[in-house]
């Protein structure tokens, strides 16, 4: 079981930037592979951006490439998803989630509310 939790959402005014995180207490964290995901009132969850369990070569939702990147801290169990150039659009519930391997993610956080004011 893996536990996560997401923090350092919050309202930003449009351009504006965000970090967030998403934590986990598991030292075995740092075998998984995670992914950000948004949901927006009413519209399915979609998908932001995903990192590999060492880090190397994220990849990005075409809404995300330019403007957000992801990056993780094995040594903290934290995965950071940093938002720059937000856009009204971006607002959204962020959760993160984990997966050991190819399948579909096994573990979701709580999620953290973004708003971006335009």
């Amino acid at each position: 079981q893996v536990h996560l939790v997401e923090s350092g959402g919050g309202l930003v005014q449009a351009g504006g930037s965000l970090r967030l995180s998403c934590t986990a207490s598991q030292r075995t964290f740092s075998t998984y592979a995670v992914g950000w995901f948004r949901q927006a009132p009413g519209q399915e969850r979609e998908f932001v951006g995903a990192i590999s369990s060492s880090g190397s070569h994220p990849y990005y939702a075409d809404s995300a490439k330019g403007r957000f990147t992801i990056s993780r801290d094995n040594a903290k169990n934290t995965v950071y998803l940093q938002m720059n150039n937000l856009k009204p659009e971006d607002t959204a519930v962020y959760y993160c989630a984990a997966r050991s391997g190819p399948q579909a993610y096994d573990y979701w956080g709580q999620g953290t509310q973004v708003t971006v004011s335009s």
